[in-house]
């Protein structure tokens, strides 16, 4: 079984929507984690634009990547240029990915143009996982 670590700045957004996806694409092929470089706690509009989409990632957690550094990954997908730049030596044979995803906790406007970004997004990494776990399991 292939291990997986998805990484951005803060695990409340863009990494929680692909650890979600990744989990549901994957199925029993891998084990996935999220983790960011700091931990923002899940975004609830990440939740609920999820939920939309039939994936429960209600009990997920905002994880430190230093929570996770003895566990020999096999994937490491960073999905933010500040995570990759900021992301800390792992000591093992992880392949590295990388996917600038843009950040819809930065959207702004009504409730309904944010929820709007969020699926955008939700859809642009839904796309990414499914290639990611197409290619690589």
């Amino acid at each position: 079984m292939k291990r997986i670590l998805v990484l951005c700045t803060g695990n409340s957004c863009r990494s929680q929507i692909a650890e979600g996806y990744l989990r549901y694409f994957a199925g029993d092929k891998a084990e996935v984690y999220s983790a960011g470089v700091e931990t923002h706690g899940v975004n609830p509009r990440a939740i609920a634009t999820m939920a939309e989409d039939g994936i429960d990632i209600s009990t997920h957690t905002s994880n430190n990547v230093t929570e996770y550094r003895d566990i020999p990954f096999d994937f490491v997908i960073t999905v933010c240029d500040n995570a990759k730049e900021r992301c800390p030596f792992f000591p093992t044979t992880a392949q590295l990915f990388h996917e600038n995803f843009p950040d819809p906790a930065k959207a702004t406007g009504s409730e309904e143009e944010i929820m709007q970004q969020f699926r955008v997004v939700r859809q642009v990494i839904k796309d990414y996982t499914q290639s990611f776990v197409k290619a690589n399991l």
